[in-house]
């Protein structure tokens, strides 16, 4: 028993942060996915979407964009790998749009797997 309690002390953590590397690569996936749905979106229409339009824009076109061809998202909009709405902003102080998420805390800032993950950071 005391040797399956050391094996499990031992791989646990290592398991644990292998899963959090994979939520990391996820985030940034979603996010270029996301980013190149935008692209397209602004090709065709013109302009990206506002923050208030935000990335439903992407599945539904918003009024006033006559030249919206979607949707550009097969599926509904993804929440990031810790079940929360990425932060869409437009336009911002990086480029035509921010597009972040939080990390795993969820607040803004932070550090390792806590670290913000955006679009405008590779």
């Amino acid at each position: 028993m005391v040797i399956i309690g050391l094996l499990a002390a031992l791989v646990a953590p290592r398991f644990i942060r292998q899963e959090e590397k994979a939520k990391l690569k996820a985030t940034k996936a979603q996010i270029e996915l996301l980013g190149t749905a935008l692209d397209t979106l602004r090709l065709d229409a013109g302009r990206y979407p506002t923050t208030a339009e935000g990335l439903e824009a992407l599945r539904t076109r918003p009024s006033g964009l006559d030249k919206w061809d979607g949707p550009y998202l097969k599926k509904e909009v993804p929440l990031d790998p810790w079940g929360r709405p990425y932060v869409y902003r437009s336009p911002s102080e990086h480029g035509p749009y921010d597009l972040l998420s939080y990390g795993a805390d969820g607040a803004p800032g932070g550090e390792a797997d806590n670290a913000d993950i955006t679009s405008w950071e590779r």
